[in-house]
């Protein structure tokens, strides 16, 4: 089975300094990819570089744009449309014809006609999310999907990543929640890829090498 996403010794840096390193692995249809270790040491930067959003220091990625999609901490919604409204709109940008799936699977049926702007933190998130299934897209970088959910919510949201998967998708997830998901995806600790401080001998990609 064909990778959707395949990642060969990366490594990302922030403000010119390496983060993390000899980052490798792939990601198969039907599969999920759970990214752990502290706050600061890189999850982020490697989803957005996943996504495009910034270049590798060095290492391949190859994966086709046209299938990915990328679920950061901002839910990147209209405040003044309504739930709808703000779905309706992002299925057009993606060339899908409904909507009542992704309302219907984040429990959002009820509160379709409200403005996003009276959403609670937690509502908010709910349809940041929704957006997810109108894309048609087939693989997800989601960083941080949970924050604001409450345990049901986390619950429904595992439950729509999970249909996702059967259906031949595939997610990378950055995230310290407990998702239930021990039969699809396998977990990798980036604490085990921290890029060496250049005092101790540095590397390509280092400080030093960044402004040489």
């Amino acid at each position: 089975m064909s990778a959707l996403l395949s990642v060969q010794d990366v490594a990302v840096a922030r403000g010119g300094v390496a983060l993390i390193e000899g980052v490798g692995f792939d990601v198969a249809p039907g599969t999920a990819l759970v990214l752990r270790g502290p706050n600061g040491l890189g999850k982020t930067t490697l989803l957005r570089t996943l996504a495009g959003l910034q270049p590798p220091l060095r290492g391949t990625i190859a994966v086709d744009p046209e299938i990915l999609t990328y679920a950061a901490h901002a839910d990147g919604l209209k405040s003044t449309l309504t739930v709808a409204e703000n779905l309706t709109f992002w299925a057009r940008v993606h060339g899908q014809p409904e909507i009542d799936a992704a309302l219907a699977a984040m429990n959002l049926r009820s509160l379709r006609d409200r403005p996003a702007q009276n959403l609670s933190a937690g509502q908010k998130r709910r349809l940041g999310l929704a957006r997810l299934l109108v894309t048609g897209r087939r693989l997800w970088l989601l960083d941080e999907p949970t924050v604001s959910l409450d345990t049901a919510s986390v619950a429904l949201f595992a439950g729509v990543v999970r249909d996702h998967l059967a259906r031949g998708g595939a997610a990378v997830i950055a995230t310290h929640i407990g998702l239930g998901l021990e039969q699809e995806a396998r977990v990798l600790d980036l604490g085990a890829y921290r890029a060496r401080p250049p005092e101790q001998g540095g590397h390509r990609g280092s400080f030093d090498e960044a402004f040489a």
